[in-house]
């Protein structure tokens, strides 16, 4: 509460964080941790055997993943970090002071990285041989740093979900070590192989004639490719899935779709199991009969792999809730452990950002609006993604007026009733101002701006800072 607050009112925070993670995890996991290694085996087949169109084929995949790995996938990786650093400062500031030297590292791989994958791109029609040893020794050191960034920034995500010893601790080791890093790296290793298979075989299929012997070749080696690592991942994920905390397992239902579809959830399951097994069986149709592989077969695996990923984050990011850093921080970004003060004080009195101190008869609608937004727009909007409006729509109906009081109620217990809420963080005087606030979007549909575009109201007393002002005013 001591920063503004970002907020699109519209799209929704977290569709924000959403959209430019899954993009970069995408084309992170398809194209360079997984991506790199194949291709280097590919190179790797057609040094040993002489022939040139294993090169030449190798070097079109590498084109293609380093074209989008170096442009869009740079650019989302710096858009998470950007992105989560406004919706959420509180969790990646305490993920900073736990994980600084563990990030540290990782900047260093990082950067190695970009020099190895440029100089494995731009070397390759130069290092050929006797050179060519030398350059299959640059892909399997690219291939190492690949897998190291993303080695390092698993722990973090395992971290999020079980800080395990940490919480008693607070040493780094026990943060990095967490109950969940060895499943979770031992699962996303061989997916990120089996989706560079997927994404290869687009590129495999522009790239060669139909029914040709060179497309047959490379159909069934990155067929096989695609299958040797299959096993790893069915025993990677079922270890992952048997360390996700049992309270984020009752999270799973909502996760896979949403609450007002959630008894479709085996459903979806068995869809999305539907859809591995449909990979595997491309697979190992490609590598069986690798000349009678349909077009539509070469590219749906990819299109498979992006809705399988896109549905794995999802769900390792819904079942986290109602935390931020599980048993640490909740997902408003309020620390479990700061709870008893403020539901004592109330969050107006510590909030550094608000147009209201003292609650009021005359200012109640604004106090809850004021509440809303330090407490609940991490997720929610008034009338946009994840709309509070539609939200009490679906509960109370719209031909009656909502009551106050039943708001008030259900907010007070809403974590019980729904374990992905965080409960409420505020004084029953500030639930109350909520409630009234909640029920006038009935009727008016209201559009919250966050300081990015409406500026910034600091606490009674100090003046109101434009932030497009060249100076700033301090009254106070």
């Amino acid at each position: 509460m001591d920063l503004p607050i970002y907020h699109l009112d519209l799209l929704n925070n977290r569709m924000l964080i959403a959209i430019i993670a899954i993009l970069h995890v995408v084309i992170n996991h398809g194209m360079a941790v997984g991506g790199i290694p194949l291709v280097s085996y590919l190179e790797h087949k057609g040094q040993k055997t002489g022939d040139p169109s294993w090169d030449r084929l190798a070097q079109r995949i590498l084109m293609v993943f380093f074209i989008v790995t170096t442009t869009v996938g740079a650019l989302t990786g710096v858009g998470i970090w950007f992105s989560t650093s406004l919706v959420n400062p509180y969790a990646i500031g305490s993920l900073i002071r736990v994980f600084f030297w563990g990030w540290f590292t990782e900047w260093i791989v990082f950067v190695t990285e970009v020099a190895l994958i440029l100089a494995y791109y731009l070397t390759w029609k130069t290092w050929v041989g006797p050179r060519k040893r030398a350059h299959l020794r640059l892909g399997v050191g690219l291939s190492l740093a690949s897998w190291g960034t993303m080695a390092i920034i698993v722990s973090i995500l395992g971290f999020m979900m079980d800080p395990g010893a940490w919480l008693t601790d607070k040493t780094f080791l026990s943060g990095v070590l967490n109950p969940i890093y060895l499943p979770q790296l031992a699962f996303r290793t061989p997916l990120a192989m089996i989706m560079a298979g997927a994404f290869s075989l687009p590129i495999v299929h522009l790239s060669t004639e139909r029914g040709s012997t060179e497309r047959a070749r490379v159909v069934r080696a990155v067929s096989k490719w695609m299958l040797l690592w299959t096993p790893a991942c069915v025993i990677g994920g079922s270890w992952y899935a048997s360390v996700v905390p049992e309270a984020m397992q009752g999270n799973l239902p909502v996760a896979l779709l949403t609450q007002a579809l959630s008894q479709w959830s085996t459903v979806a399951l068995w869809v999305l199991a539907v859809a591995c097994v449909l990979i595997a069986a491309i697979a190992a149709w490609g590598f069986t009969r690798p000349q009678s592989l349909r077009p539509w077969a070469l590219i749906l695996p990819a299109l498979l792999s992006v809705a399988l990923i896109a549905s794995f984050e999802r769900v390792r990011e819904f079942v986290r809730k109602p935390y931020a850093i599980a048993n640490y921080m909740y997902a408003n970004g309020i620390r479990k452990d700061d709870y008893p003060l403020l539901q004592r004080d109330g969050l107006l009195t510590h909030a550094t950002y608000t147009s209201v101190r003292e609650i009021t008869d005359d200012n109640e609608v604004e106090a809850g609006r004021e509440v809303f937004k330090i407490a609940c727009t991490r997720c929610h909007t008034a009338d946009g993604v994840n709309g509070m409006r539609t939200l009490l729509v679906d509960m109370y109906g719209d031909e009656q007026p909502w009551d106050a009081g039943a708001i008030d109620a259900y907010v007070g217990s809403m974590h019980a009733a729904r374990p992905f809420m965080p409960p409420f963080p505020g004084s029953p005087k500030e639930q109350a101002a909520l409630a009234a606030y909640l029920v006038t979007l009935q009727q008016h549909r209201d559009v919250i701006e966050g300081a990015q575009s409406a500026g910034v109201t600091a606490a009674p007393g100090r003046k109101r800072l434009g932030l497009d002002s060249a100076q700033v005013q301090d009254a106070g």
